[in-house]
């Protein structure tokens, strides 16, 4: 492409990033980054209600935690009104649009009478080409654009296809209503014709948008952005993605333990795809990343899958920056203040890297991960689960003693000369590791699962793992 590539993501702030709106701004950042051109950020705040800082910094949140910045600074919609209303009194100067003085109830009649007819629901023109002295003086008008009444709008969707509209399907909808203040069609297409926007790409819901925001790029003169409207997000069960699926915002996904790098490759495979790749690094998604590849039909939104990938990348994620991404995700954990106050103290960062190669073998998820790691905290006496109580029968208890005087023995408290000892000592007294490493486990971690407990007793060191050893021992 031989121009200069300008996307951007547009949202409402709702007081979070929706997960379609995070993968709209994906997918618009691939693009730009893939053409080496730029993503812009719009924050669409016209609903004064709706539209408080918090929300703005809840969206603004969710597009950092995902790894997803943009160029210059946020817009804000709402701070460009004046600049809205400067272009529709230019376009009543040209012809283009025109003042309607029509009460809503006549409106409403207007569509039931059509409705009665057979006809759509439309606005009948009633004030498009009278005098403007007709006008009444106690009636403040809205502004309507003076639509084409005849032929076609044509959409040439960069993924849907080619898209027609007949004219008269459009009538002349309202751009400025009456207090002043600009509807959502006629603010979208200054902004974006004001940014320099090259392409718009944004879900398949605004398909219907599409071309009455392309006849007032026309009434302005104004060149057309490239437009594709991508696939929607569903449920497992084939509906559109709502609350009722469970998590719907990206700071729910951050909550339940997932890590940014995972969700950006979950949401780059819902309705884009390259060949069969599954794992893709972000360089990856760049170079491949192209409109030609995103399907027209809903993709469903795989739990599971997204469980499985977040597991490849607990595992292949390097633990300094694993603990990152752990110690940002205590940050908005129910219980992750006191977790966090641990890792503060002492050496207790550096534990709990020694930890991680070992709990992230085994977790798919920071939640996962949390929980296998509760051992490092855990205050003695620990308390025991079920399985450990179980464990911990008055033969478990004879082992763990015997086992405390073999560790006081050792010289080197690292993980292989460990776990030759213990070995040394089943085989000695003829018994199946399993027997020796069970009560183990329970003794120093409290519960009947843990990571590998040689990784354990390095992790705890060995003051620690001694006496814990010793509080279950007979």
């Amino acid at each position: 492409m031989a121009q200069d590539i300008v996307t951007r993501f547009a949202p409402s702030p709702t007081g979070f990033l929706h997960i379609g709106g995070a993968r709209t701004a994906l997918f618009n950042w691939l693009f730009a980054k893939h053409f080496g051109g730029k993503m812009l950020l719009r924050i669409e705040d016209t609903d004064r209600a709706r539209s408080t800082d918090e929300a703005v910094d809840a969206l603004i949140d969710g597009l950092r935690w995902l790894g997803l910045d943009w160029d210059g600074d946020p817009i804000s919609q709402f701070s460009r009104v004046g600049r809205h209303g400067e272009v529709v009194e230019q376009m009543i100067e040209n012809g283009t649009a025109y003042r309607c003085y029509c009460s809503p109830e006549e409106v409403d009649a207007m569509r039931e009478k059509a409705r009665a007819e057979g006809r759509p629901p439309r606005y009948d023109g009633t004030w498009r080409d009278r005098d403007p002295s007709e006008a009444p003086k106690d009636i403040a008008p809205v502004i309507r654009l003076k639509a084409p009444q005849s032929g076609e709008t044509v959409v040439e969707d960069l993924v849907q296809g080619r898209v027609v509209i007949p004219n008269k399907d459009l009538d002349d909808f309202v751009i400025m209503r009456s207090d002043g203040t600009p509807t959502y069609m006629l603010a979208v297409v200054v902004d974006d014709h004001d940014m320099g926007i090259t392409h718009i790409i944004r879900g398949v819901d605004h398909l219907t948008n599409a071309a009455r925001q392309t006849l007032i790029f026309q009434a302005l003169d104004w060149a057309v952005p490239a437009m594709a409207h991508i696939p929607l997000i569903h449920g497992p069960d084939g509906a559109k993605l709502s609350k009722r699926h469970g998590a719907t915002g990206a700071e729910a996904y951050r909550a339940m333990g997932y890590l940014p790098q995972a969700m950006r490759n979950y949401l780059a495979r819902l309705g884009w795809s390259h060949g069969d790749e599954e794992i893709m690094s972000l360089d990856d998604m760049i170079k491949w990343f192209g409109l030609d590849a995103v399907g027209q039909s809903a993709a469903r939104f795989d739990f599971k899958k997204l469980e499985n990938l977040n597991g490849h990348y607990m595992r292949a994620t390097p633990d300094q920056e694993l603990l990152e991404h752990w110690k940002t995700y205590l940050q908005h954990a129910e219980d992750g203040a006191s977790v966090l106050h641990w890792l503060a103290s002492s050496n207790n960062e550096s534990v709990a890297l020694a930890a991680l190669p070992g709990l992230k073998e085994r977790a798919k998820t920071l939640v996962e991960l949390t929980s296998s790691a509760s051992y490092l905290w855990r205050q003695r006496p620990l308390d025991l689960d079920e399985k450990a109580l179980k464990i911990l029968s008055d033969e478990a208890k004879t082992i763990l003693k015997d086992l405390h005087g073999v560790l006081m023995e050792a010289g080197d408290w690292s993980a292989e000369p460990l776990e030759t000892s213990v070995k040394a000592y089943a085989e000695r007294k003829e018994l199946k590791l399993g027997k020796v490493a069970q009560p183990l486990r329970a003794a120093l971690t409290g519960r009947g699962t843990s990571p590998g407990i040689y990784d354990v007793l390095v992790a705890l060191g060995r003051e620690e793992s001694l006496a814990r050893i010793q509080d279950q021992a007979v």
